[in-house]
């Protein structure tokens, strides 16, 4: 089971301003958001880890938290270089507190289009999700030179690194909930399809 070599990691760090509050916490029918991705992501690796840099009592009520090593919000890259560090696996798996509906089978179809390369990403047919990423520790030395030059485009970095890409048939997998109309169209798929 590859799943054993991997730690998940929710990428809970942003500012959440079209929310209006801290996305990750947003409640779903009694359960933060984030809880949704974690409870989806824990089949799929060894352990489940929040990066996030504010509200960190919160997360850590469910799982072991991880800051940014890079202060003021430096974006998706500045929390997986955080997990990358402390990790105790050689790999993590990303995967942002604001899209629950991301494949049941992402991390193994990340792994099996990894090749020989330390990174591999997710897509669809019509455009990447970078955030969703399988990623080796050793890229922590680039991505840490990346970071300090004030670069925080994640794609730009995966075509530097030379990562690889997984490609999914369904774009509604990787719907972003940035508003609470997102929110609220989201809840009610779900109560449809129960």
């Amino acid at each position: 089971m590859i799943g054993n070599q991997i730690t998940g990691v929710i990428l809970a760090g942003g500012r959440s301003s079209r929310m209006g509050q801290d996305k990750g916490l947003v409640e779903i029918n009694g359960l933060p958001l984030f809880a949704y991705i974690g409870i989806k992501l824990e089949p799929q690796v060894s352990k489940v880890w929040v990066s996030c840099n504010q509200n960190q009592q919160r997360y850590a009520a469910r799982y072991p938290v991880v800051a940014d090593t890079i202060a003021d919000f430096a974006g998706p890259l500045s929390g997986m270089l955080a997990a990358l560090i402390a990790s105790e696996t050689a790999w993590i798996a990303c995967v942002p507190c604001d899209v629950p509906s991301f494949p049941d089978d992402l991390v193994e179809r990340l792994w099996a289009n990894k090749g020989q390369a330390a990174a591999v990403y997710a897509a669809d047919p019509q455009r990447p999700h970078p955030a969703l990423c399988l990623l080796n520790k050793s890229l922590i030395p680039q991505l840490q030179s990346y970071l300090e030059k004030g670069e925080r485009k994640v794609m730009l970095f995966f075509a530097k690194c030379n990562a690889a890409v997984a490609v999914f048939d369904n774009p509604d997998n990787f719907a972003n909930l940035n508003t609470p109309d997102d929110v609220a169209r989201w809840q009610a798929s779900r109560e449809e399809k129960a």
